[in-house]
């Protein structure tokens, strides 16, 4: 299968290794990935802060560098999302409505594309590490993935998975939120970084970029001593299991 990455604005200016392990998954999983160049911010910054208006024209750039590609996949489930919305947005302007909902159709999730499309639930992954996960908001509550991301990890061999406590808190990005209302942001990611370390596991995954950059963040600075990865570096993890 085609696969066009969509691979967001924190994949590409801060996270370039899980970029690199989205691809990689990929190819292994036997789709033909390509990155169209044309690919900027898919808007989402702005329209959340209430710049609807400048944000339709990034929005309009990725409608028309995605509308004619087979199949959109991206490593976050709040940009895939923001995707999804563009319908809506769209819906009274004459040239874009059409496209718009021919993007939003064929975007998925890096997750819910494996699983629900691909029909894979072992990616042949090997981790032998304790892992807690954490559901980001925009994934779990307006996307609607949630149990994509818990059926592959349950077939990585030797990863051991530990429940996180009140785990579908919010972490406290919320993207501009985070800068924002800065004082409440640093009480909600407290909250969660204090129940990622009473897990006792040696990692927190997650599958949004921004939640994994707040979180990280958090961490360094209380120097906590587990660490973050995205879900896609584990599922192309290689490790021997004992």
């Amino acid at each position: 299968m085609k696969v066009s990455l969509f691979a967001t604005c924190l994949v590409d200016l801060f996270q370039t290794d899980v970029g690199k392990a989205t691809v990689q998954l990929l190819e292994s999983l036997g789709c033909d990935v390509s990155f169209p160049k044309g690919q900027v911010c898919c808007g989402q910054p702005a329209y959340n802060s209430g710049y609807a208006k400048d944000a339709r024209e990034p929005m309009k750039k990725m409608i028309d560098t995605f509308v004619n590609e087979e199949c959109i996949v991206t490593p976050s489930g709040s940009c895939a999302t923001m995707f999804k919305e563009y319908p809506h947005i769209f819906k009274d302007d004459p040239v874009y409505a059409k496209k718009a909902q021919l993007v939003a159709d064929k975007t998925y999730e890096l997750t819910d594309f494996i699983v629900n499309v691909l029909k894979v639930k072992d990616v042949g992954a090997s981790f032998p590490h304790s892992v807690t996960y954490h559901p980001s908001c925009h994934m779990t509550r307006i996307l609607g993935v949630k149990d994509a991301p818990m059926t592959l990890l349950e077939n990585v061999k030797g990863l051991e998975i530990i429940d996180l406590p009140n785990s579908y808190n919010c972490c406290g990005f919320g993207g501009t939120f985070s800068v924002k209302m800065g004082n409440i942001s640093e009480q909600m990611v407290d909250e969660k970084v204090d129940c990622a370390v009473q897990t006792g596991a040696e990692y927190l995954v997650a599958s949004d970029g921004g939640c994994i950059m707040n979180i990280s963040g958090r961490m360094n600075r209380r120097g906590e001593k587990i660490s973050t990865m995205h879900i896609a570096e584990i599922l192309t993890q290689h490790e021997e299991v004992h």
